[in-house]
């Protein structure tokens, strides 16, 4: 078995061996290091996508998680309230329910990734990156200034969303949810990569001009591309607005963004399990220095310095490429 195929079974199960150790000693904030781990982890998995795949910088899929995680904080407060999600033209209920849920996060975001992806699309390199940023702070600013959903003081949740009739405020079962989930959407990534259209994506990323030769618009594929990997990032988004209770509007800013792109990089750009490497990663240095140290995230810098220089394949690829050559 190669050695990158034995690392990411290693990071599959050591997060949930985590979760169930600290279950059994009783100590809930490590289930929360867990669960953001898996929720960033997915975050990531879906910027990958477009990133690792096809190349796409993208330096607004922040858009996409706030989008989700408003759509989460939105429902939640209607439902416990009792007031229709929308009033006019016609009443509509809403749901806690974080199936129907996800399913609306996604599709709200897909719809905004389209607008986006088919303008930002038409240009390459750091003219689609302040693109997409530009969106983003299009709709971080939009959300400020909302103030029936708590504008920049962001919305607080009374409840968290349930899952067929799970109790979510058990921090075992919103882990294996944020888990189960993960691992569902890595699959699909895995499945999508070895597929024809994964195939396309990657093509185009290395010579699009040679892939249209052949009949195949780059141009659609790296679109549906885009559009794919903001509805993960925003299912994403949905999970991380339960685990914290809270929305606000800081999870549409362009920091998010780029702490996306770093956990990529810290990872693998690419990699199937890169974006869960970096997660865990991030989480921990955070962990670790977040609370002596006021600003860790130079650290973080020069380590992200050193990653980029000496090691391109990020964590995975570092630690794979020294077995094979050891």
């Amino acid at each position: 078995m190669k050695t990158e195929t034995l690392l990411n079974l290693f990071l599959a199960l050591v997060l949930p061996l985590v979760a169930m150790v600290a279950y059994w000693i009783g100590e809930p904030f490590y289930f929360n290091l867990t669960t953001r781990i898996a929720v960033l982890a997915l975050a990531a998995t879906g910027l990958n996508l477009a990133l690792g795949l096809g190349g796409l910088v993208s330096f607004g899929h922040a858009a996409f998680f706030g989008i989700g995680g408003y759509v989460a904080g939105i429902f939640a407060t209607h439902a416990m309230s009792g007031t229709p999600f929308i009033e006019w033209p016609f009443a509509i209920g809403a749901t806690n329910q974080m199936l129907v849920i996800w399913v609306v996060a996604m599709l709200v975001a897909g719809l905004a990734a389209l607008v986006i992806g088919a303008i930002s699309l038409r240009t390459s390199g750091v003219y689609f990156i302040m693109i997409t940023l530009a969106f983003a702070q299009m709709v971080y600013y939009f959300a400020i200034s909302w103030p029936a959903y708590g504008g920049e003081d962001g919305l607080s949740m009374p409840v968290r969303n349930t899952f067929f009739g799970l109790n979510t405020f058990d921090p075992l079962n919103l882990f294996l949810i944020a888990y189960l989930v993960l691992m569902a959407v890595i699959y699909g990534f895995w499945r999508l990569t070895n597929s024809r259209f994964g195939a396309a994506l990657q093509g185009a990323r290395q010579n699009e001009v040679r892939l249209a030769s052949i009949g195949i618009k780059p141009f659609q594929i790296r679109l549906t591309a885009f559009v794919l990997s903001a509805m993960i990032t925003a299912l994403a988004g949905a999970l991380f607005a339960d685990l914290n209770r809270f929305v606000s509007p800081t999870m549409l800013s362009w920091h998010m963004s780029g702490e996306l792109i770093v956990l990529i990089v810290l990872g693998g750009t690419g990699r199937l399990f890169g974006p869960l490497a970096g997660a865990v990663l991030y989480v921990l240095f955070e962990f670790a220095l977040g609370s002596t140290v006021e600003h860790w995230q130079f650290f973080l810098g020069l380590i992200l310095l050193g990653v980029v220089m000496f090691a391109r394949g990020g964590l995975i690829g570092l630690i794979a490429g020294r077995a094979r050559h050891g």
